[in-house]
């Protein structure tokens, strides 16, 4: 089954609550209507049109906006938000949507069509928060080849291409072993990790490279059972027969399905030029690290683009892992009278 199928089988296997908070864009009101009528989620709109199945939501007008708002007020009373102030901030859609995830009244958020990635990231930072097992919040994109004429099949991690701009070591340790855990949830895989550079296996000599061999050994003490290497360039790490001339002491075993750049200006040109010039289908950016899920889109995207990011933040949401969500799947249809 193709890595796109998987997640929707999941999704459909226990679908959860997630709000669109951009309901007036019309590819966001149309992604509701397809998550509801393909049952991938419950889906909660705002200030978008009626939808059979498809629950409305004004935010400035909702019964309960001043207790949204007093939790608000109490969070960030310390940095000087007043009471006033909070209610004028909770009426905002992407705000709203992020703090009825964080009181459990939703188990997600999908925003980003209309709202730029930084009024996204900031909502889910300061309202939902961080996980408090997670070092950091960082991203990654979810990269799907699948078409026939793809020269290689199957999901990658490409982290991180959206958020953090330069970790230090213990900040690119923490996005690769995040990402270890995204690709087992989302691609039921056992991760096979590379640290990205311009170097292969000390084949250049760097300041720059310092970063990735220390973030290497944090990762290796903290997990000593992942499969990870690093630095190394994209070529041997894609291709077994490079890998073997340029790293012949690698410890990956085959091609990695993780590819944790050094930065965000690399990582956000490698995604771009993987899906414009390589046809690969990108799903993000999705935010890892947070205490439940919240995930951004392009402002660019489409209505399929909206449905996949709902999918993967349903799946996020749920229990256990995608191949724990598929075989629940599978339970259901054989308990199902033909």
């Amino acid at each position: 089954m193709k890595p796109l199928d998987r997640i929707l089988t999941a999704a459909r296997a226990n679908p959860r609550h997630i709000i669109l908070p951009e309901g007036r864009d019309p590819r966001v009101a149309e992604a509701a209507r397809r998550l509801t009528g393909e049952g991938l989620a419950r889906v909660s709109l705002m200030n978008g049109p009626e939808i059979a199945g498809v629950s409305m939501i004004l935010p400035a007008e909702a019964p309960d906006l001043n207790q949204l708002a007093d939790h608000w007020h109490r969070m960030r009373m310390a940095k000087g938000m007043t009471a006033e102030r909070a209610v004028i901030e909770m009426r905002d859609p992407i705000r709203q949507a992020a703090m009825r995830v964080r009181l459990g009244q939703a188990d997600g958020t999908v925003a980003g069509a209309v709202a730029t990635t930084a009024d996204t990231v900031r909502a889910a930072l300061q309202i939902i928060g961080r996980s408090p097992d997670a070092p950091i919040v960082s991203s990654f994109f979810l990269m799907l080849a699948c078409d026939n004429g793809a020269p290689i099949k199957g999901g990658m991690i490409f982290s991180d291409c959206g958020l953090v701009v330069d970790p230090d070591a213990e900040g690119l340790a923490a996005i690769a072993r995040a990402s270890a855990d995204s690709c087992r949830r989302l691609l039921g895989e056992t991760p096979r990790v590379a640290m990205l550079s311009f170097s292969t296996a000390g084949s250049a000599d760097h300041p720059s490279l310092t970063k990735i061999h220390e973030a290497l050994s944090l990762v290796r003490a903290a997990e000593p059972d992942l499969e990870i290497d690093g630095e190394i360039q994209f070529d041997a790490a894609l291709d077994d027969a490079i890998r073997a001339k340029k790293a012949p002491n690698s410890r990956l075993t085959g091609r990695p399905n993780i590819f944790v750049f050094p930065d965000l200006a690399s990582g956000n040109i490698g995604y771009k030029i993987a899906q414009r010039l390589g046809g690969l289908t990108a799903i993000g950016p999705i935010l890892q690290g947070l205490a439940k899920p919240a995930n951004d889109l392009s402002r660019g995207c489409t209505t399929e683009d909206i449905v996949n990011a709902a999918a993967v933040t349903a799946v996020m949401a749920g229990p256990g892992n995608i191949e724990q969500a598929t075989e629940r799947q599978e339970k259901n249809r054989e308990l199902v009278p033909r």
